[in-house]
Parts: structure tokens; C-alpha cells; sequence
């Protein structure tokens, strides 16, 4: 096990680098929440790799989200992986009296967390190895999912 780490990011390429950190360190769990995904590129080639890599090994991957369709205009990637994915990938959006969360963060395994404080800024903070530092976002996200109606389902027949 590693020494635990925190460090702090304000810039969009430092945030987008530490959640690919959080994918590639992960192996178990991801729980990512944000109201639309437009910072946290899913869909980017590299994500797209870790993400794989992660749900081949066996991973679980639940987002919980505001508005999908940033996701499914922009981010074919993302829909592509869900499609070959779906038996282990979950996507909820949350209802109208959640719209309201501005923060965003990603948890793995519930040891490692990227968390912007404001969706609206890419300024943060992102700890690994470090189960203390997820345990409020892993109980906010719970709250969030238990919430959320299932979206972004891909069908196998494309219906």
C-alpha cells in the first residue's frame, strides 16, 4: 500500500490528468458524479482506454449525472463502451430536487478521489490512498444514486 497523497489542481488539464490517475489506480469500484460530464471527457482516448482496461478486469463502473445530453452528443466513446460494457456500467440522472449539486468528483475503489469543488471551475483537490478523504463524497454519492433514475441505456438493437 502506498503513503497516502493529496494534492491540489487548478487547471482543466491537471483535473482531466488526475481522474485518469483515479481510473488507472483503481480496480474494484468507480463512483463518479457530475452534473454533465463536460470536464471529466469520458470519452477522450485516454479515459476510453482506462476505462476499458478497468471494466475488463472486472470493475464496476456507476455514474450519477444532472443532464446526459452532453454525454450523448458529444462523447461516442462513452456510448460505445457502455454498449460493449453495459453488464457493468450503471448511469443515473438525478431528479429535478438534486439539480442543485455544483460540486463534482470521481471515487475508486474508496480509496482514491478527484474532487472539483464547483462544476464550474476546474480548481480541486484529488487524494490517493487515502479511505478517510472519500468516506463524505462516498456518502453524498449513495444518497445521490439511491435518488436517480436509470439513463444513458444502450441497447443492443440500437432501440
Amino acid at each position: 500500500m502506498s503513503e497516502p497523497r493529496t494534492v491540489t489542481f487548478d487547471t482543466r488539464r491537471d483535473c482531466e490528468a488526475h481522474l485518469l490517475a483515479c481510473i488507472e489506480a483503481s480496480s474494484m469500484t468507480l463512483a463518479l458524479f457530475d452534473p454533465d460530464f463536460a470536464v471529466f471527457p469520458l470519452g477522450s482516448i485516454r479515459n476510453d482506454t482506462a476505462l476499458r482496461a478497468f471494466l475488463a478486469g472486472g470493475g464496476h463502473l456507476r455514474l450519477a449525472l444532472h443532464d446526459p445530453r452532453q454525454i450523448e452528443r458529444d462523447q461516442p466513446r462513452f456510448l460505445r463502451l457502455l454498449r460493449d460494457y453495459g453488464h457493468l456500467c450503471e448511469c443515473r440522472q438525478t431528479p429535478r430536487g438534486l439539480r442543485q449539486l455544483t460540486d463534482s468528483f470521481g471515487i475508486g475503489d474508496d480509496r482514491h478521489i478527484v474532487r472539483r469543488f464547483h462544476s464550474d471551475h476546474p480548481r480541486g483537490e484529488a487524494s490517493f490512498d487515502h479511505p478517510p478523504a472519500c468516506e463524505l463524497s462516498q456518502h453524498r454519492f449513495e444518497a445521490i444514486w439511491q435518488e436517480s433514475n436509470a439513463t444513458l441505456q444502450v441497447s443492443r438493437t440500437g432501440l
